[in-house]
């Protein structure tokens, strides 16, 4: 379970898996951790094992409906935000999806920048607020901008690179071990014996330039 504020993770639950991967897509290169499934019985599979902050919800999902998804997120008292996605617009499906307990909604066909914007306003109301910029140590990151900067210079910083400075900066001089950069800042396909955080860490810290700034705590984790 996750304590602090962090890179956002999202569930993308559509049938039309064209459409979900592409929702998905974009969402990753805005910078979000994003997995996917296509029927209601696979959503609450996976929000019952990973801790998301919002799950993008069709209302028309196969085999356990979206309604039903919602209203079990809403029994649970879980802090996952619900954005339902429908191809009605009306007021009435709009009422009812909001009565079931979503937090937005959003008809077909719809503006992918609006979908992230709304996604990441849910994100916003999910926990304690995060600071729209993070400093520390001559670092500065725009988390609504997304840019980064070490001592005024602009740093070209990947998406994922930008997720792990970012957690790193909020965990302010802790140590975040590598499990929890993991579930924090990959999706649920990442293999946790790749070394994928080792390789990220290696990029980063090879972006920041000197002196070095992140440190390894031998067996724990790391640290700004």
């Amino acid at each position: 379970m996750r304590t602090k504020d962090e890179n956002m993770r999202v569930l993308v639950a559509e049938d039309e898996e064209v459409l979900a991967e592409l929702v998905a897509t974009g969402l990753r290169r805005a910078g979000f951790a994003v997995d996917t499934v296509y029927s209601g019985d696979a959503a609450l599979a996976y929000l019952g094992l990973h801790d998301y902050d919002v799950v993008v919800l069709d209302r028309d999902l196969p085999r356990v409906h979206g309604d039903e998804v919602a209203r079990r997120l809403v029994a649970d008292a879980s802090r996952t935000r619900i954005l339902m996605l429908t191809a009605s617009a009306s007021m009435e499906d709009r009422v009812q999806g909001l009565d079931l307990g979503a937090d937005d909604y959003l008809g077909k066909p719809f503006e992918f920048p609006e979908l992230v914007s709304r996604v990441r306003a849910l994100r916003r109301r999910s926990a304690r607020p995060v600071p729209p910029v993070l400093e520390r140590h001559g670092l500065r990151l725009d988390t609504v901008r997304r840019t980064a900067h070490r001592d005024g210079q602009e740093l070209d910083l990947s998406p994922k690179e930008f997720a792990v400075l970012q957690i790193l900066l909020e965990a302010d001089g802790a140590t975040v071990s590598a499990e929890e950069l993991l579930e924090r800042a990959w999706d649920a396909n990442a293999d946790p014996f790749t070394g994928a955080v080792r390789v990220a860490m290696s990029k980063l810290r090879g972006k920041l330039g000197e002196p070095a700034l992140i440190r390894t705590v031998q067996g724990v984790g790391y640290a700004l």
